[in-house]
């Protein structure tokens, strides 16, 4: 397999000279040779099962379930993490006058069916600390919801809540359905989502205790963590777990693309947005390969191309080969990657004030699919063996039914402005394949719904009209037949565009 890059003369010469000729770029071309016979490896699909999502109130409304259901039909999912089980709001927690724990499961149940109904399971991350549990009640964190972040005032009483929330989740759903669960440590610690100091160590005494509630239940229930930002503290806790025989079962950790390599290496290096994420997922691989559990399992509870709100990257199409490449780059390294999150039913900044504000979701308010939805949609149908590709920008898989599928990409870093990449041009050479493929597109002329938001007007509020307009814009569309003629298939990509190639 081998990849060829043309250019014009008047382009050599520009290079040579200094003196780039005033014309648009020109389309790169790139040939991709593909045995469909060939020996692969094994390609689990770990970044379509699990999304994080809004704090856990939220999954009880009607919009959040509604697009919970089609991220479900698009990529079949089975895990979704929330903060915030242990908000007030949830009404878990409670003390009487004597100050004696008071538990009320009412909404803790209709959350947790709610999932189980819609055929998903909770990744349950432990969060955050009640109000009347909280040593130091008047700190809180400036998410709209303003959730308690200290350790708690007694650990015996956190260790009681714990026990006694876990129980019942076995007493109500049975003890094997929880065991196929995951129980998460608290979120994020080493930045401002916890209030202890030092932050570290009063992290791993939190931790330790709550691994030890939820064992104390069933010793074959999963608890991990330290599920920090940045992919920091593996080493340190990995190490604390095995000298003080604390239960693990999983590392989990969070990256986001516009992460600085400083937090997150402690290097001064510029790493390009599509490849942070696959750095980070490497650098836990190799700490977790060198540590006291070399085979524990680890799973990326957060990850996104940014944590900002950006319209030109979570709402766009770029999102379609920035997913492709990390999917690629991350092969091998990781168990699970949860991306954040699957719908913009989410209120960390307050009231959603228009439908593309570029909020993390695949689904934008009302139930329409962003490019992102798409993207994932598209990549579901790749194999779960892949196929050796010399290429950049492309991921060779076989499926189960014989078919070859293929993902083909031209990345451009995220703007505001006009895309200045140029075409890319994929020649395809296909030894042991048939005579037609499938050709689906993302780029934004297809499947991407802004154009035609921006037509409107871009409206705050649409009408049901427009509503309904913007969720026909949104669909994907149908794939196309294409010929294979003298063994050759050729595919344009668009800069930010993605498209996936079916051969039977």
């Amino acid at each position: 397999m081998h990849v060829k890059t043309f250019m014009t003369a008047a382009l050599f010469a520009g290079l040579l000279t200094g003196t780039l000729p005033a014309q648009s770029p020109q389309p790169t071309s790139v040939e991709l040779s593909i045995d469909g016979s060939a020996a692969g490896t094994s390609f689990p699909h770990y970044w379509e099962q699990m999304f994080g999502s809004g704090r856990a109130i939220l999954s009880l409304r009607d919009d959040y379930r509604r697009d919970l259901r089609t991220v479900k039909a698009a990529t079949g999912f089975t895990y979704v993490r929330f903060h915030a089980i242990f908000h007030d709001e949830v009404g878990l927690y409670d003390e009487d006058a004597q100050g004696k724990p008071v538990y009320n499961f009412s909404y803790v149940d209709q959350i947790y069916d709610g999932l189980l109904q819609n055929g998903v399971k909770p990744f349950v991350e432990l969060s955050f600390m009640p109000k009347k549990l909280a040593a130091e009640p008047a700190t809180q964190h400036f998410f709209w919801y303003r959730q308690y972040i200290t350790p708690p005032k007694d650990y015996a009483k956190w260790d009681a809540m714990i026990e006694a929330f876990t129980r019942h989740l076995v007493e109500r759903y049975g003890i094997d359905e929880v065991r196929s669960w995951y129980f998460e440590v608290w979120n994020e610690p080493n930045i401002d989502f916890w209030a202890g100091d030092p932050k570290l160590g009063t992290y791993l005494k939190l931790y330790d205790h709550t691994a030890r509630a939820v064992k104390k239940v069933d010793s074959q229930l999963r608890v991990g963590g330290p599920a920090t930002a940045r992919v920091e503290w593996a080493p340190e806790f990995l190490d604390y777990c095995k000298k003080n025989n604390v239960p693990v079962d999983f590392l989990s950790t969070h990256i986001y693309s516009n992460d600085s390599s400083e937090d997150a290496f402690g290097t001064h290096e510029v790493i390009p947005q599509d490849k942070m994420d696959c750095r980070a997922a490497a650098k836990i691989h190799n700490q977790i390969k060198a540590s006291a559990y070399p085979d524990l399992p680890f799973i990326m509870s957060e990850f996104n191309a940014t944590y900002n709100t950006d319209p030109a990257i979570t709402d766009s199409s770029f999102m379609g080969p920035w997913l492709a490449g990390t999917i690629s780059q991350c092969d091998g390294l990781v168990n699970i990657m949860s991306y954040w999150s699957f719908s913009d039913v989410f209120e960390e900044q307050g009231v959603v004030k228009t439908p593309f504000y570029g909020g993390y979701g695949l689904m934008a308010e009302d139930n329409i699919a962003k490019p992102a939805l798409n993207a994932f949609a598209m990549l579901h149908k790749l194999g779960d063996t892949r196929l050796r590709s010399d290429a950049d920008s492309t991921l060779v898989t076989r499926r189960k039914d014989g078919a070859i599928v293929v993902a083909v990409w031209n990345y451009e870093a995220p703007t505001s402005g006009p895309l200045k990449n140029a075409q890319k041009n994929f020649t395809i050479k296909l030894t042991h394949a048939g005579t037609h493929a499938s050709i689906t597109r993302l780029d934004s002329a297809h499947g991407d719904v802004n154009p035609a938001f921006a037509a409107m007007g871009k409206p705050a509020f649409p009408t049901q009209k427009q509503i309904t307009e913007l969720q026909k814009a949104a669909i994907l569309p149908e794939a196309v037949k294409q010929r294979i003629t003298n063994g050759e298939l050729h595919v344009s990509v668009p800069a930010q565009g993605l498209v996936l190639v079916e051969i039977q």
